[in-house]
C-alpha cells in the first residue's frame, strides 16, 4: 500500500515538473500559495520522501513464490 502511495506522489511530482518545464507553471505553488508557502513546502518534502522511498523499489525482489517460473525449480 505504501508503495502505491509513494508512486502516486511521484507521478504527481513528475507531472508538476513537466508543467514547470513545458509551461513555466508550478501547479503546487499555484494551488498552495507560492513556492515559499508552508503548505507548498510540505508538499515538496512529501514528494521528495516518496521519491526516496521509490528508490528502494529498484532493489526489492517483487516476485511472489507463485509467480516464479516452475522450470527454474524443477532442475
Amino acid at each position: 500500500m505504501l508503495d502505491k502511495i509513494a508512486l502516486t506522489l511521484l507521478i504527481v511530482g513528475g507531472i508538476n515538473w513537466g508543467s514547470i518545464g513545458l509551461f513555466q507553471f508550478d501547479l503546487v505553488a499555484f494551488l498552495f500559495g507560492g513556492q515559499s508557502g508552508v503548505v507548498s513546502r510540505i508538499v515538496y518534502v512529501i514528494v521528495a520522501l516518496a521519491a526516496l522511498w521509490c528508490i528502494s523499489l529498484l532493489f526489492r525482489d517483487t516476485t511472489e513464490a507463485g509467480d516464479r517460473d516452475y522450470r527454474t525449480s524443477a532442475t
